[in-house]
This record gives C-alpha cells, structure tokens and sequence, in this order.
C-alpha cells in the first residue's frame, strides 16, 4: 500500500468515528441511507408508491453522464462498473471533509430518495461538463461522469441540455474469470430488460448503498483494527465486477436478501428495489451485490 493511500485512509477514518460533538452525533454523511436501507426492502409494491411522494422543489438526484461518440459505442459492462464504482466514490470522496458544501450535499441527498439519471454527452457538450463537481471515470474507451448530487430545480444548464434517452448499449462480453473477492461484485437480472441507462443509476444505487453499509460496519468494527474493508476498497479505486445473471442464478441471489440484515451480516449481500418512476414496475429489486470483506 502506497502512502498516499495511507494517507486517504486516515482521513477518511475520521468521517465514520464519533465527532467532537455529542457521542450520539453521527459524523457519516451516509447514515440516513443506512438506516433506511432495511425498512425500503420491506415495503409492499403499494407502500412503495405511497414512500415516494415527495415535493417537486425538494427532489435530489445525482446525475450520470455516459459518453457515447459517434465513432465508438461504450462497452456495457464497463459502463454499469464506472457507475457502481463512480457513485460510491463521490460519496466517499476526500472533499467530504475538506468542503462543507461536499459534505451537505451528500448528506442532505443521502436523506432523502437517492434518484440517479442517466443522461448522455458528446463532443462539446461533453466538454462542457468537464469543469462541473463530481469525477470522471474511464475504462478502455467507455466514459462515465458523475455529479455531485443537487436539487433538480437548480440543475446546472450545462446537464439539462443532454438527452436522457438513447442511452443504451449492446450487451457485450463479460469479463473472463470469476468475480474478483476485492470488488464489489454487482449482479443485473436478464429479466426485466433494463437500458443501460436505467441499469447504470440502478447499480449507482447499489455502489452508494455498499458505501454506506460498509461505513456502518467500519463504526462498529476493532478500533486496533489496520484497515477496514470500506479503507481497502477505497484506496483500491472501489472497484466493481458487474455480471448478468439468468433466472437460476437470480434465484440463488434473492434467497440472500430474503432477510436484508441476515443478508448483510451473513453474506455481505444487499439489494436494490427501484421506485418504478420508468421502465420496470414499482418494488422490483433490479440488482443485488455482494460486498468484499
């Protein structure tokens, strides 16, 4: 381990231990996220729709940027990782500490739905993003931008003009080899079908809510501990090894999270069930992921 990620480990240590204030005072940004976790796997499809009312002026949404040139057409795997792995980094970003209004904004969004959008960027307006908070994460020669989560009222006109639609992908090849035990290994049923837009904010979901139930697994861990499994995912980049997987292994999946904290403590299996705003209906869980140990 290299001592600049040493360094990135102290510091982000600090984010998951008690503060300066109250014992009781949670530090972790991600705390909200964690303790709805469990009680939004157990709602009924109904209660699913009642949950997600919310005032149009107060909805947040973190946004993806998928960059789709005309002469290349990003790989779909590589784009479902960088979206896990995108997600859970901003959120676990350094500028958490150094920057307030980081900080707020992953908090306030951290409370509240954690609405993803996919939307699509080329050539200028590609560009003209560049500058925006968030992080740009790349893989061969598929690009995904990630934003700092804002509200949806003041999105930046720099992101509204980039179309939504057309972000899909044929399904190429999945990586060779079995999943890799330091990654966060994030599975994509084949059914329903899913555009890789929607498929890309379902496992930013899945990187974001592996970020913080790590967090809560680091705050009650050994204190005489060297490292943590949320540090050594970190310093390593979060990295995700994302798979389709058929009706059989699906099955053997959802038997995981058939008790979201069994499947947790058991198995370091956690799930995400979509709102059912567009494509798939709502309560359907999306993806399951396993997180590494």
């Amino acid at each position: 381990m290299t001592n600049e990620q040493s360094a990135e480990q102290a510091l982000h240590q600090s984010v998951y231990q008690p503060g300066p204030g109250s014992a009781d005072e949670p530090t972790d940004p991600l705390a909200p996220l964690r303790g709805r976790y469990a009680y939004w796997l157990g709602l009924d499809a109904g209660e699913v729709l009642d949950d997600r009312d919310e005032d149009p002026d107060q909805i947040r949404a973190m946004q993806l940027i998928l960059r789709m040139e005309r002469d290349r057409t990003p790989s779909w795997h590589a784009a479902v990782r960088l979206a896990a792995s995108g997600a859970a980094r901003l959120c676990l970003d350094p500028r958490i500490d150094a920057d307030p209004g980081w900080r707020q904004a992953i908090s306030d969004y951290a409370a509240g739905h954690i609405r993803k959008v996919t939307r699509r960027g080329r050539g200028a307006q590609w560009e003209a993003t560049a500058d925006l908070p968030g992080l740009t994460l790349s893989d061969g020669d598929t690009e995904v931008r990630v934003l700092l989560p804002d509200l949806v009222s003041r999105l930046d006109k720099r992101v509204a003009k980039l179309q939504v639609g057309g972000t899909d992908a044929p399904v190429d090849e999945p990586p060779a080899g079995a999943p890799d035990d330091d990654a966060l290994q994030v599975w994509v049923p084949e059914e329903p079908v899913m555009t890789l837009g929607k498929t890309m904010a379902q496992t930013g979901h899945a990187g974001m809510i592996a970020a913080a139930l790590l967090a809560g697994r680091d705050a009650g861990g050994d204190p005489d501990q060297e490292s943590t499994p949320l540090q050594r995912w970190y310093a390593d980049g979060c990295p995700v090894d994302a798979r389709r997987a058929d009706a059989r292994k699906w099955q053997q999946l959802m038997s995981l999270i058939a008790d979201p904290a069994a499947g947790w403590r058991d198995h370091r299996a956690l799930a995400v069930r979509d709102a059912g705003f567009t494509e798939i209906a709502p309560g359907t869980v999306t993806v399951i992921a396993v997180a590494p140990r």
